[in-house]
């Protein structure tokens, strides 16, 4: 999943983002070797297999969680435009109060029973993806002064090998705190920041039951999906 246009690409160190001072190289990058461990084929599914029902993060638990029912589509493309299939797509996000599921999260708001925040599915043929779940609220980090994340969903997708993954977010079009995310405004380029932002997509959309997004995930070339360092 290599990426043509840099200007695209958060860059390792980003001072405004802190926690990127502490995680970002301090010498220059060594490339390994491709033994065997690189070249293992992918997507990686680990011991349990993809089911249908791990797309719809609402059916997991005995009843559904609290907040607003949401749609989240798209294809995989590579970079002349083309589907690609059978890629594993995985997904975890924060509730509608803006709370994840781990002992780390300590904002002070509610979990929900629910709700695990955690989904995972196949591209189809045509290499579409399709998730149910319900909008992450923003929440609090301690970055810099009254910092707030931006409602956004955690996307990772596994290549043809294992060292080939690409870890992204997606975000919501209208956020007002978008433009005070250090995370988003690390990409150079507002065009590549744009293209982490999803469409609304009356036609995903399911009346009186859920709002739905449309999200393309490009993985090389000009319009690549920037990617996190």
């Amino acid at each position: 999943m290599s990426h043509a246009d840099l200007d695209s690409e958060p860059p390792y160190l980003y001072p405004d983002y802190r926690s990127s001072m502490l995680r970002a190289p301090r010498r220059e990058l060594v490339r390994l070797p491709d033994r065997w461990f690189h070249a293992l084929p992918g997507p990686a599914f680990g011991r349990v297999p993809v089911e249908a029902g791990d797309a719809d993060l609402t059916r997991q638990h005995v009843a559904e969680p609290l907040g607003e029912r949401i749609i989240v589509t798209g294809r995989v493309l590579d970079g002349d435009g083309r589907p690609v299939p059978h890629t594993l797509v995985e997904v975890w996000q924060a509730n509608a109060a803006g709370r994840y599921v781990d002992p780390a999260d300590q904002h002070p708001a509610p979990l929900d029973a629910n709700f695990t925040g955690a989904g995972r599915c196949l591209t189809d043929a045509e290499g579409r993806y399709r998730f149910v779940s319900v909008k992450p609220g923003a929440y609090p980090w301690k970055n810099h002064h009254n910092a707030w994340r931006p409602a956004h969903i955690h996307f990772s997708l596994f290549g043809p090998q294992l060292a080939s993954r690409l870890v992204t977010q997606m975000y919501f079009p209208g956020d007002p705190l978008m433009p005070m995310d250090p995370i988003l405004n690390s990409i150079p380029d507002p065009r590549g920041r744009e293209l982490l932002v999803a469409e609304l997509d009356l036609e995903t959309t399911v009346p009186e039951w859920a709002l739905g997004y449309r999200w393309d995930i490009v993985l090389r070339g000009r319009h690549a999906t920037p990617m996190e360092a």
